[in-house]
């Protein structure tokens, strides 16, 4: 059973008195640019945390793990400066200026009982002043990685301007045997891969979990009955139900409406496969896009307006648009080589696919209207991809060549930079980035 996770904002802190600084040149708050250009990591200094040493230490590195692991941070290396003695102690800003310091991290962690209490401060070292407000995090003791991500958002979004990632959870597929025998199990995860909760055995074989908006639920494609079927999972009492039965047609590749009123999914039936609405709550289903050619892999705007899906009515693999009310859908990609697997970034600005060119395959993404067409990975097989919570990076399978070669998890941002495989230590695929946390 999944446990509910309950860390709660408590106060915000009162700004900590300072000595008077001369006035430095600033436009305004310590910001990092992100541009589609090189950047130049921010020098961020982390301090150890106060407090409990033993919890304070697991919660600053979790936080200077999650900061620096999205490529826009670089750590400043433990003692360039003399760090404050307490929490709440004047920041000797000269000194950190001096390390090349831009911005710095101070906090205090405090264990009671089963509980814990974790304060935090971020100071622009160049103004010489804290930047915001502090924070007060309360949580369980168990959930101390909670409560890191936390911070890490926090920081993480005063100095992008950007909404944060680190709090949130992926679904995905765990992958055990060989590639022509492989069980398989639908497992949900924090986004760095820890806390792994397993949702559904491998007494049959499952596919391409997707979470609903809020995060509570999960639709994927299941083998139970011996051919695909659509199920629905509520994550938080581990229960699942069929959500299509008919014995008569396959049914596949489901995804929510952000409202969480509709899922949109493939139906094959007398060789043919098309793009079909079912009613989350009565079951009622009506079909969306009907044709001779195959037509699969739908996924919502955030808006719930529209749906960009994969057709090979035009002779091979091709992403198209169609409006929730039907229509004739409109096709956006007409670049070299095969589209597939698209997916709707949360910011609605962007469409992430799989392309493959010749024998090569790419996570790649576009505008919605098909154009800026931009690549961000080529391997042997990149697959099914699946966007942060804000939009900035892109998680998907990676394949390895070979007859014994394994699916792993990757993430990558949307400049094409900073790919990082996730640490599991078993194989995994199919990935669904939920969303932010509350």
């Amino acid at each position: 059973m999944l446990r509910t996770l309950t860390v709660t904002l408590s106060m915000a802190l009162a700004a900590v008195a300072v000595p008077a600084l001369p006035a430095l040149a600033q436009d305004g708050p310590l910001k990092i640019e992100i541009t589609d250009g090189v950047t130049e990591p921010m020098a961020i200094a982390i301090p150890a945390f106060h407090g409990d040493a033993e919890v304070a230490q697991r919660v600053r590195d979790v936080v200077a793990a999650d900061l620096t692991g999205t490529g826009l941070f670089r750590e400043i290396a433990a003692g360039a400066a003399a760090a404050p003695g307490s929490f709440g102690e004047a920041i000797a800003y000269e000194d950190w200026r001096a390390a090349s310091a831009q911005a710095l991290v101070s906090a205090e962690v405090t264990q009671s009982g089963d509980a814990i209490s974790v304060k935090f401060r971020l100071y622009d070292v160049f103004a010489g002043q804290p930047q915001g407000d502090g924070m007060q995090f309360d949580a369980r003791a168990t959930d101390w990685r909670r409560a890191a991500h936390k911070i890490a958002d926090q920081i993480y979004a005063r100095l992008t301007g950007e909404q944060p990632y680190f709090d949130s959870r992926v679904a995905f597929v765990q992958e055990i045997g060989p590639k022509d025998a492989r069980i398989k199990r639908i497992g949900v995860m924090d986004y760095d891969g820890q806390n792994i909760l397993w949702m559904t055995d491998s007494a049959s074989l499952v596919l391409a979990p997707q979470f609903s908006r809020d995060g509570r639920r999960l639709v994927y494609t299941s083998f139970d009955s011996g051919f695909p079927q659509i199920r629905v999972l509520d994550i938080a009492t581990v229960s699942s139900r069929p959500l299509t039965q008919d014995a008569n047609s396959m049914a596949f590749s489901p995804r929510f409406s952000p409202d969480g009123r509709w899922i949109v999914y493939s139906r094959e039936q007398g060789g043919n496969t098309d793009i079909w609405l079912m009613d989350a709550a009565s079951g009622a289903q009506r079909p969306l896009v009907q044709s001779p050619s195959i037509d699969t892999a739908p996924s919502f705007s955030p808006d719930g307006q529209r749906i960009v899906f994969e057709s090979d009515r035009s002779g091979n693999p091709q992403l198209y648009v169609v409006g929730v009310n039907g229509g004739e859908p409109t096709r956006i990609s007409f670049g070299d080589g095969r589209y597939g697997s698209p997916a709707w970034s949360p910011k609605g600005d962007l469409i992430a696919f799989t392309k493959q060119v010749g024998d090569r395959f790419h996570i790649a993404t576009m505008r919605t209207d098909g154009s800026a067409e931009k690549t961000l990975t080529e391997s042997f097989l990149d697959e099914s991809p699946t966007w942060a919570p804000n939009g900035r990076v892109v998680m998907f399978t990676r394949v390895a060549p070979g007859g014994n070669g394994q699916p792993k998890l990757h993430s990558v941002d949307i400049t094409g930079r900073n790919m990082r495989p996730l640490s599991l230590d078993f194989a995994a695929s199919d990935p669904s980035w939920g969303p932010l946390m509350p």
